[in-house]
């Protein structure tokens, strides 16, 4: 089967933008010529991925991928910025990733930025991403989904996006004003990108069920990568917890699949739990290409121990069944 690949990221239609700049987020060339990506806490040569359309036709050919979301990339915290010194750069990015969307034949979905620091900027956009630019929806701060106080912010979005529904993907990031988060003592790589990332996953999750967005605003599809995290190895402790303190009420296990997931940097044993948690029908395929460029990715699909109608759900089922509704 040819696979959707629901978490990607591209960098080109930003590039140039981030050349001009001085100061992180930037990209500069290092002795070799090539492109250094110099994020918030990390610098990282940026592969041909990042922003070369031949090359990333080449990898997902060779991955048997048919059909690729990409994103604009979001955890960089160019989103959110200023928004009078980057609104326009992210506006430019959005017209190019529809652009090549649109041209593609079908191989390219994408998913746009919002200049967040001006919410009536970014509502404004939203309508402009769905009315006029026909991408399916847009990525935004995680951060903003640690809380139900933060999340609320984004409710101009939310009410925009709604009119005619769209994906909104959940993904790590700070919220305007927010610094950078200091390097761990040690392991820091380890313990940022990996434990720390993942348990905050979850808390979004618990922000999008606490929060009752799914119910709000029926026509959006919400979007959590990573399998949601450390989520689906904590739920049974969530559901103890539930029943053993007040008010003593079943933990809204079924709520859960208001929401869907994709797989994104995770492995066949994570993939069985979460199709345990969540359902099949809630999960797609994700790669974080080009951070990560695994070869033959769908081998984690078809490693698990999982039903064949279940595995195919996952590698392509989900995830058409989302973008055809909202084309």
């Amino acid at each position: 089967m040819r696979a959707i690949d629901m978490h990607s990221h591209y960098y080109g239609g930003l590039v140039d933008d981030l050349l001009k700049r001085d100061r992180r987020p930037f990209v500069s060339r290092n002795a070799a010529g090539r492109l250094v990506l110099n994020a918030m806490t990390a610098s990282t040569e940026m592969s041909d991925g990042y922003t070369d359309i031949p090359a990333r036709l080449a990898w997902m050919d060779r991955n048997r991928i048919a059909t690729q979301l990409m994103t604009f990339p979001g955890a960089l915290g160019v989103d959110v910025m200023p928004a009078a010194e980057i609104a326009p750069a992210i506006l430019s990015y959005n017209d190019h990733l529809a652009g090549l969307c649109a041209g593609s034949g079908g191989r390219f979905a994408g998913l746009a930025g919002l200049p967040l620091d001006d919410m009536a900027q970014a509502a404004a956009e939203m309508r402009r991403i769905r009315h006029d630019l026909r991408l399916p929806g847009v990525i935004l701060p995680g951060n903003y989904f640690l809380s139900i106080e933060a999340v609320r912010r984004l409710a101009p979005v939310f009410d925009a996006a709604a009119e005619t529904g769209a994906l909104v993907m959940i993904h790590p990031g700070l919220m305007p004003g927010e610094a950078p988060p200091e390097p761990y003592p040690d392991t820091s790589v380890y313990r940022a990108s990996v434990l720390n990332l993942q348990a905050s996953l979850a808390q979004m999750a618990m922000t999008v069920l606490a929060g009752k967005l799914a119910e709000a605003w029926p026509s959006i599809t919400f979007h959590l990568v990573n399998l949601g995290g450390t989520l689906p190895f904590v739920l049974e402790r969530l559901e103890a917890v539930a029943l053993s303190r007040p008010p003593h009420e079943p933990f809204p296990r079924e709520s859960l699949r208001g929401m869907v997931y994709d797989c994104a940097s995770l492995g066949p044993r994570a993939l069985e739990l979460a199709v345990r948690t969540f359902g099949a029908d809630r999960i797609m395929l994700g790669t974080d290409y080009p951070i990560f460029t695994p070869d033959q990715v769908a081998d984690t699909v078809e490693a698990a121990a999982l039903t064949d109608a279940e595995k195919d759900m996952i590698l392509a089922g989900t995830a058409s069944r989302i973008l055809d509704r909202l084309r």
